[in-house]
């Protein structure tokens, strides 16, 4: 049986926060994938899920920069 993400913090999985926490240091995607050992493609996903979630337009609004 697959292992479900569990969400928390604004509906966001865990993994999602990782990102998050990532994106907030100012890390581009290629930075995140090498850090976490994923593709840069699953970064940009999760940034977009994060954006979503959240209810975001930009990168830069996880920053609170915007």
């Amino acid at each position: 049986m697959p292992r479900r993400a569990r969400t928390r913090s604004g509906g966001l999985t865990h993994r999602e926060r990782e990102v998050a926490a990532l994106v907030v240091e100012r890390l581009a995607d290629r930075e995140i994938a090498e850090r976490l050992v994923v593709a840069e493609r699953t970064v940009d996903a999760h940034v977009e899920h994060i954006l979503t979630k959240l209810g975001l337009a930009s990168r830069t609004q996880i920053t609170g920069l915007e």
